[in-house]
């Protein structure tokens, strides 16, 4: 009888620091006892368990940059802390109120605050070079404002890439009348991602190779079981067809677990988050999605989720099982819970990891932990819109996608930003004529260069899409189509013109881009100060991206033209056109970008001006 070989030392180191990732460090977090603030900052609030983040409330507020070690894996690395916390301390203010931020930079170099979704003037913002000129290593910067909203919030560094490495943290607005969902207990759940790796690293690493944390390539095992299912000849063309591309089917993330371990409230998964409650409670879920790279998939097996607010905005209540949000998103959910323990299961899209916490009646209780589902594929709907659904693998060709037909009729500004629709206005077109966002894809004249390896000419408009990995999975998974404000839009007019903004990138090069334009090619947009715009975003890329626009609401709008959220981060999916309102009603410069990360700091972003 042959003895089993033993698994090589190699291979086992590998299989250790592969489940260190997923998994992480019970104990993992900032190295305690090393900064004066560490101690003091992660005090425990009586009802959770574990790493627990501190809350800081009032209307003064002091809060200090600095960096500390921190160990999620195993491996000590260097983070950016406020006050000595990993996630930065929650912050609770009331709405009416102003509040005064006194920030003091003890790093080595510049940093910021960008207080996410917060309606205030521009200098107060937080972008270096487009709202004010950062903070300096020694400096303290005060931010003061009037709070004009409630909700949950989010705030993060957007200097550098500190906010990948530990710099961002919750918002609380209590309502001014104390008003909203009344209930019994609350908790925070903040998710983000690290990695060990630099981020100028990993960056350098995709520069270098698109697809190089994705071990998730199409297998000799999927082509056999294309086979199966679809026979020799199409399983044969589906592959040649990812093949001329170029691309990947998989392409879900730009990370995985393969360098990323998955957070909830700084907490590893081994580390197991809780909070508690007792049975029969009402409880609010705050979900903030503060990672830099990964959207999650969120459920609590066993629990209905009663989706109430999204982006700090409420909506007309929606009970669903699931729902997605990407870096940016925020989404308050009330659960009503009567067993011992539950788990909150938030998977990464590309469904490599996870990040896992629990909700309790005691410490120590536990739920099972649900196992990762499998991966989907992209189909032709998520590459082609509304072209790819009766199209066969073997019959599309690059040009199908318009991968080389030159639209000469697209009209750009000096920005490259597409213009077609915005003379209607200004030369006396009847309103009628923007009551409906456009459908017929007008790509500007720079997207076809280097800077983007596709176009989609007919993108799909339906917003009941829960997205790719989520369709028919047996559970009720919330939507855009899903989502509604009560009491309608801000803005009852309808739009004076209507701006077009192509979502574009290159995976071969990981270039990302507006129109075909990094954000040091391109012109700001330029709002007059008070009109009311559509905005339609188009999907050119086979990714979802996070866009987020500082200063003012995007108002969702169905394909129709009516009214359906007030949002501030809005995902966009592969192949999709979605179009919103704005009442260009804050004066002064603005960012609007992509709010994943990589994307960001690649070149999908814009600055606009309202004046």
């Amino acid at each position: 009888m042959h003895k089993k070989a033993p698994i090589a030392p190699f291979a086992t180191r590998q299989l250790l620091e592969r489940r260190r990732f997923v998994q992480g460090l019970a104990a993992g977090g900032v190295m305690l006892g090393l900064s004066p603030l560490a101690l003091p900052a992660h005090a425990a609030p009586a009802d959770e368990v574990g790493r627990a983040v501190p809350v800081l409330s009032g209307t003064e507020f002091n809060l200090e940059v600095t960096e500390l070690p921190v160990n999620f894996t195993g491996n000590a690395r260097m983070g950016v802390a406020i006050n000595g916390s990993i996630p930065a301390p929650t912050l609770r203010w009331r709405e009416g109120d102003e509040v005064t931020i006194r920030v003091a930079n003890r790093l080595r170099e510049d940093t910021s605050i960008h207080w996410h979704g917060i309606i205030l003037p521009y200098q107060m913002d937080g972008v270096p070079g487009i709202s004010f000129a950062g903070i300096p290593p020694g400096a303290t910067f005060t931010y003061r404002f009037k709070v004009e909203q409630s909700g949950t919030y989010w705030y993060h560094s957007h200097s550098g890439m500190q906010e990948q490495i530990g710099m961002y943290g919750a918002i609380v607005i209590e309502p001014r009348e104390g008003a909203g969902a009344r209930v019994q207990r609350e908790h925070v759940l903040l998710l983000s991602d690290w990695s060990d790796e630099d981020p100028m690293r990993v960056f350098a690493k995709l520069k270098a190779q698109g697809d190089y944390y994705n071990f998730n390539q199409p297998t000799v095992v999927d082509f056999f079981r294309d086979v199966q299912a679809d026979r020799m000849k199409a399983a044969l063309d589906k592959r040649r067809m990812w093949n001329q591309m170029r691309m990947s089917p998989t392409d879900l993330a730009d990370l995985s677990s393969k360098t990323l371990t998955y957070l909830m409230n700084g907490t590893t998964p081994a580390g197991n988050w809780t909070g508690l409650f007792r049975p029969g409670e009402q409880v609010r879920l705050r979900f903030i999605n503060g990672s830099a790279n990964t959207f999650y998939d969120v459920r609590i097996p066993g629990l209905k989720l009663r989706i109430v607010q999204a982006d700090g905005i409420d909506l007309d209540p929606v009970t669903v099982d699931e729902f997605r949000f990407g870096p940016g998103e925020t989404y308050d959910a009330i659960v009503e819970p009567r067993d011992d323990a539950y788990t909150v299961f938030a998977q990464s899209m590309d469904r490599t990891g996870y990040a896992r916490g629990t909700l309790a009646v005691r410490q120590g209780a536990s739920a099972e932990v649900p196992a990762l589902e499998p991966r989907d594929w992209l189909g032709m709907n998520d590459m082609m819109g509304a072209m790819g659904g009766g199209m066969d693998h073997g019959a599309m060709n690059h040009g199908a996608m318009n991968h080389g037909a030159m639209n000469h009729g697209a009209m750009t500004d000096a920005s490259g930003m597409n213009m077609a629709h915005a003379g209607h206005a200004m030369h006396g077109a009847a309103p009628s004529a923007l009551a409906r966002p456009s459908t017929v894809a007008r790509h500007a004249s720079t997207e076809y260069g280097p800077s983007t390896d596709m176009r989609v000419d007919m993108a799909r408009t339906n917003l009941d899409d829960p997205g790719i990995g989520l369709r028919n999975n047996g559970r009720r998974v919330l939507t855009l189509a899903d989502q509604h404000t009560p009491g309608g839009p801000m803005d009852v007019r309808g739009a004076e013109r209507e701006i077009e903004l192509h979502l574009t990138g290159n995976m071969e090069r990981y270039t990302w881009s507006l129109d075909g334009l990094e954000f040091s090619r391109s012109t700001p947009v330029t709002l007059r100060y008070g009109e009311r715009v559509r905005v339609i975003l188009h999907n050119d890329t086979m990714m979802t991206h996070p866009m987020h626009l500082h200063g003012m609401w995007s108002e969702l709008e169905a394909p129709d033209g009516s009214f359906l959220a007030r949002r501030h981060t809005l995902p966009v999916q592969p192949a999709q056109r979605i179009s919103f309102l704005v009442t260009a009603d804050a004066l002064g410069r603005w960012a609007w970008h992509c709010h994943l990360m990589l994307h960001m700091d690649s070149g999908m972003f814009r600055e606009v001006v309202v004046a």
